[in-house]
């Protein structure tokens, strides 16, 4: 992982110099994984940056806390690493102070993802250099998943799957949301460590499933982005799962979603879901190399449409190190498809109060059409209890 980081890195800064852009500033965690093929556990809620300085034709230089500069110079396979301190003089702005120097010329950051603190930082020091974007120029190179990067998020699909089997499992009548999240969290840990080892650069990764699991059971279902709470399952509840903010390995991130009915259906309910499973696979079956980000969208709406049926949802994003890249499964997402995109790609339906149809996997783009990164039934599930 870490010398394809560096090959990223240095296929970047080709992209820089012939763009005529000296000097990018990353402060995203995902950018900064990309390239530099480490994350840290100190986020800027702390207050705490941390800055990945890339230069077009030097070595980039990493600014960190202490605190966490002993773990970042074992895990990067960049060299430079420089450190500040909560108080006294090497703070951080002095440290990114004495890489740009006075006069930088031209700052290139990432504007769509720059913190406040950092951007504040830029306005006081530098307040005659207008900041340029380097979200695009990052952004389109990242678009493309190389075969490493594919056969990562094929275990972060594995790893999916034993979640959302455990979570399958837990439902039954009286059983409560949060034992079906505990359910999942174990199961995808244990999965994910069997990718796992304990030496070198993967002794820094650890194999634990976190973030609060999104659940909705029952009249909730149709709430789309609910946390597991203490509610108990009743027969003919629909039960949905998403795991877009946990089924993830290696900081490469997958969308997954399904829903389940508690030992019955109604007719109405079947409906529902089964319109957001065709709507799903309509999209699915519209994806191939040449074809516009739109118009994957328009095959699933054309299914809603005929149904009875309207969705405020997008039909799927671009995923990889971070949750949101682009392109963007749209109505006026113009991109043309290429064999190594990566989506997430979701039929959605909502009933406010009422239920919900939901089912989400994540694709790769191939020469022909798209492959699966995810895989379970993609059908009507009903429980046996």
């Amino acid at each position: 992982m870490l010398e394809e980081a560096k090959i990223r890195t240095a296929r970047l800064q080709t992209r820089m110099t012939a763009r005529g852009i000296p000097l990018a500033i990353f402060s995203d965690e995902s950018s900064i994984a990309y390239l530099a093929g480490f994350w840290g556990y100190l986020g800027i809620e702390f207050g705490r940056p941390t800055l990945l300085v890339v230069p077009a034709e030097a070595d980039p230089i990493v600014i960190t806390p202490l605190m966490e500069s002993e773990m970042v110079g074992a895990m990067t396979w960049v060299t430079d690493v420089r450190v500040w301190e909560d108080t006294g003089q090497r703070d951080w702005a002095r440290a990114l102070r004495g890489v740009l120097g006075d006069d930088p010329g031209q700052i290139w950051v990432e504007a769509a993802q720059l913190p406040a603190i950092v951007r504040n930082f830029f306005d006081d020091a530098y307040p005659a250099i207008p900041l340029k974007d380097i979200g695009p120029v990052l952004g389109e190179q990242r678009a493309i998943k190389s075969p490493l990067e594919i056969d990562v998020m094929k275990q972060a699909g594995q790893i999916a799957a034993a979640m959302m089997k455990a979570a399958h499992d837990s439902l039954a009548e009286g059983a409560k949301e949060y034992e079906s999240a505990l359910a999942v969290i174990e199961a995808g840990t244990r999965k994910a460590a069997d990718f796992l080892t304990a030496k070198g650069w993967e002794r820094f990764i650890s194999p634990m499933i976190h973030n609060l699991q999104i659940l909705q059971s029952g009249a909730d279902t149709s709430m789309v982005h609910r946390r597991a709470s203490l509610r108990a399952y009743e027969r003919a509840d629909p039960v949905y799962f998403c795991f877009c903010n946990m089924a993830q390995f290696k900081q490469y991130k997958l969308g997954f979603d399904r829903l389940f009915h508690i030992a019955e259906v109604t007719d109405h309910a079947a409906r529902v879901q089964q319109a957001a499973i065709d709507a799903q696979q309509a999209a699915i079956a519209a994806i191939r190399p040449g074809v516009r980000a739109e118009e994957v969208a328009a095959a699933a709406n054309e299914v809603y449409a005929a149904r009875g049926f309207a969705t405020g949802y997008r039909t799927g994003r671009s995923i990889g190190v971070a949750y949101l890249e682009a392109p963007e499964l749209k109505a006026g997402d113009k991109t043309p498809l290429r064999p190594g995109m990566t989506f997430a790609v979701d039929g959605g339906i909502s009933l406010d109060g009422v239920t919900a149809g939901r089912i989400g996997d994540s694709v790769v783009v191939t020469e022909k059409g798209c492959d699966y990164l995810t895989d379970y039934p993609r059908e009507l599930l009903v429980t046996e209890h």
